[in-house]
């Protein structure tokens, strides 16, 4: 049997989650439209909220609407569809990201292995310090296969491939501090007042390190002020790479759709999680990232993961800016 039309609150319900998910500089560069039958969704960049300067490919924001397809595919089947993707599916229109059917009824166990969609909501980036437990090999050898079935390689490297990405990424973030046109778009997503639909707040930066071990992103530039607060990060932090053959749009949201799946299940295990994105923004450094022993193969993003607090929600775009109905209209926040 073929299932019904889904319902105004089932697209409103796919459209938060989807919207819940990580994107640089929390820019939200999404849209979605329900197709004309209403077993589908189409999910569009929305190039009016790009980061030219830093991502001038355009690919994390690719990155960025992978996540939120993920979310989307989460969130199906807690309607009970699921969810087939197309991925760039019109060569004349870039912009669709994706369409999504949503026509049948979803069946057997949960699509991802476990119910991810509470973590859907639960999932922020952790921008203090985490303590020195280490992750589990079990829950490593999980992450490595969600990562897998996306397409794409997770590797969390040993003590000296950490040290080469630290290195990288605080070269880096060094770069991007001194470059005024990179800390001028940077700071345009700071939002010093509430209420905010996007940006970072600036009461949910956390701090810098103390001992300069973990290069966290600095909103403020380099040298950091007086005011700044600092704390002892983890003496070796955990991180991720995640990695694809191939370095094309189809890619980079393939790396999205990973990089959330592995957050999310990193969630559902009481992991942390942020990511240390300053080295993919420089074609050297982020070539450098790579390890030839694993390869050819293209660094999409570095993950920093471990136990500690968990983060802070960050401010998100109303559903009536992100969701149309199938004629292009504003579908709006009152049902």
């Amino acid at each position: 049997m073929t299932p019904s039309a889904l319902t105004s609150d089932d697209f409103h319900l796919l459209a938060a989650a989807a919207g819940a998910a990580p994107s640089l500089h929390n820019s939200q560069p999404w849209l979605f439209r329900p197709t004309p039958d209403l077993r589908g969704l189409a999910v569009r960049l929305d190039l009016t909220r790009a980061v030219p300067t830093t991502d001038p490919d355009g690919r994390a924001l690719h990155v960025s609407v992978g996540a939120a397809i993920l979310n989307l595919r989460v969130a199906a089947g807690r309607i009970g569809r699921q969810a087939t993707v197309r991925l760039l599916p019109d060569p004349d229109d870039p912009n669709l990201a994706a369409e999504i059917d949503l026509s049948r009824p979803a069946w057997g166990p949960p699509a991802f292995g476990r119910d991810l969609y509470p973590a859907v909501t639960l999932r922020h980036s952790g921008r203090r310090p985490f303590t020195d437990r280490p992750v589990p090999q079990v829950v490593v050898g999980e992450l490595k296969a969600a990562a897998e079935a996306e397409g794409v390689s997770l590797a969390m490297p040993e003590e000296a491939g950490v040290r080469r990405i630290l290195e990288l990424t605080a070269e880096a973030e060094r770069r991007t501090a001194a470059d005024l046109a990179r800390l001028r778009e940077t700071r345009s997503w700071l939002r010093a007042e509430a209420p905010a639909a996007d940006g970072i707040p600036l009461s949910v930066l956390g701090p810098l390190d103390h001992d300069a071990r973990v290069p966290v992103r600095s909103f403020t530039g380099s040298p950091p002020g007086p005011a700044v607060h600092t704390e002892r990060f983890e003496e070796l932090p955990q991180v991720a790479t995640l990695s694809t053959r191939t370095d094309r749009p189809p890619d980079w949201l393939r790396a999205g759709q990973a990089m959330e799946r592995v957050w999310l299940l990193a969630t559902d295990h009481g992991l942390c999680a942020s990511v240390l994105h300053q080295a993919v923004e420089w074609p050297d450094t982020r070539w450098r990232l790579r390890d030839a022993s694993e390869g050819p193969g293209h660094v999409q993003l570095v993950l920093r993961l471990g136990y500690g607090s968990p983060g802070t929600a960050t401010p998100r775009r109303p559903i009536s800016e992100i969701l149309t109905t199938p004629d292009g209209r504003p579908a709006g926040d009152e049902r």
